[in-house]
């Protein structure tokens, strides 16, 4: 598949990378396994002389030798004796540096943690001592999310206050996925962006996965993605066990309620008889795997709080694949299919009300968006989107089909909000499939 998008992010690595000619320079790029941290930065480097080291859990030295043999075949560097420790590695690097100018990125840095802890002791303090001199473009990149935040973002780690950019890559936008079915299925209907929405969540990898196996509308993405023979089944198994080394089965059972619908701290708890406030502040702060979601203009205390699950594929894995890991096991792609087109209708539904509020987040002149429901949790709004510039407000009720949307009911439901929207000119509207 075509490299979509990003330019945000190249932009953002072009100029660094031309400031690194004068200044050393340290970017961050982090996000969740296949988002495309990888091809982004080989992107950006296109055409460009970089030093490319892919970190590995193994013994330094073994790994520190090879990547002495690299770094004298790709950057002609003389270095006499064994390089038998990162701390050597780098010094020869930001000796390198300090008169060359050196692109150097390390990708899934966060395997040095498991390898030695105080590798990234090592880099602070030859950072800080070669820093003034060099002309760097110095490029970390990992996939486990919390133990990138927690390695660069916490004020007890070595690393903390180096960093001069950030990149937090997210999914793919709405507009960019369009473009990908533009170009290979050109005759998509609304009913395949959808589903390509609610399944890849715009990670590129997977939706990469359906341009090369030409699984580009609705019936073939839902085939491919409860085939027991494709990565699909096991890819949520294997992000979460990245993340969680423990306590895994805790978090796992916390996203499979929230991905059921039971997206309140009493329905959970209900069900796992154990508190996990601090279970889910570690999803939602450390992991970002979930986010709080407070009907619009409630206050920080306001008792309505629900959660959901911040990936879309994440929140379609907990859904249809994790409950049956039997069917999996047992090869029966069959029968999964079935329990996913059974199910789907509703869950599309739910997916539907985001894509319309990411798709104005995206594209739209609203300063706020959101839902709204009341404090009983029984009225509620899907789409809520007003501007404090313009002084204009749209509330919308969202439904796949055109002809079950009701703007009498939501007429009668937006008499409760209509005090929170005072001097707001308020229009309301039906949103579905065809708006798409």
């Amino acid at each position: 598949m075509d490299f979509i998008g990003r330019k945000e992010e190249l932009l953002v690595l072009d100029e660094e990378y031309e400031l690194s000619k004068r200044t050393a320079r340290f970017t961050i790029v982090f996000g969740r396994r296949r988002i495309g941290k990888t091809s982004l930065i080989q992107k950006s480097l296109d055409g460009k002389k970089h030093l490319y080291v892919l970190a590995k859990n193994e013994a330094e030295a073994t790994f520190c030798s090879r990547l002495q043999q690299q770094i004298e075949t790709e950057l002609a560097i003389p270095v006499f004796g064994r390089l038998q420790t990162m701390k050597d590695v780098f010094e020869v690097l930001f000796k390198y540096a300090a008169t060359n100018h050196l692109c150097l990125v390390i990708d899934e840095i966060q395997e040095f943690f498991y390898v030695r802890k105080s590798i990234f002791a090592d880099m602070q303090e030859l950072w800080d001592k070669y820093k003034s001199s060099m002309h760097i473009d110095f490029i970390a990149c990992g996939s486990i999310y919390s133990l990138m935040k927690e390695l660069f973002e916490d004020r007890k780690q070595a690393m903390y206050g180096r960093i001069t950019r950030k990149i937090d890559l997210k999914a793919l936008k709405i507009q960019e996925l369009k473009q990908v079915l533009s170009r290979y299925s050109p005759q998509y209907k609304n009913e395949d962006l959808l589903c390509l929405y609610a399944i890849t969540g715009g990670i590129p990898k997977y939706v990469e996965m359906c341009v090369e196996r030409n699984a580009c509308n609705k019936a073939s993405m839902l085939q491919n993605f409860c085939d027991v023979t494709q990565p699909f089944v096991g890819e949520g198994s294997d992000l979460m066990n990245m993340e969680f080394r423990r306590e895994g089965a805790v978090y796992y059972s916390i996203l499979s309620l929230i991905a059921d619908g039971k997206n309140t701290i009493s329905e959970m708890e209900s069900v796992l008889q154990i508190k996990i406030s601090a279970y889910l502040q570690n999803l939602e702060i450390n992991y970002s795997l979930i986010r709080k979601v407070r009907p619009l203009f409630a206050s920080e205390r306001s008792q309505g709080i629900r959660y959901r699950l911040a990936d879309n594929f994440l929140a379609f894995w907990f859904r249809f694949i994790y409950p049956n890991q039997n069917l999996v096991v047992s090869g029966r792609s069959d029968m999964l299919l079935r329990i996913v087109e059974d199910g789907y209708n509703v869950f599309s539904g739910k997916v539907l009300e985001r894509y319309f509020l990411q798709k104005a987040d995206e594209e739209s002149d609203w300063t706020t968006t959101g839902q709204w429901w009341d404090s009983k949790g029984e009225n509620e709004i899907d789409f809520v989107a007003c501007s404090s510039l313009t002084k204009k407000a749209m509330l919308a009720e969202i439904k796949i089909n055109r002809n079950k949307i009701s703007l009498s009911a939501l007429q009668t439901k937006s008499e409760k909000l209509r005090p929170k929207l005072k001097g707001y000119d308020i229009t309301l509207h039906g949103l579905s499939l065809e708006d798409m």
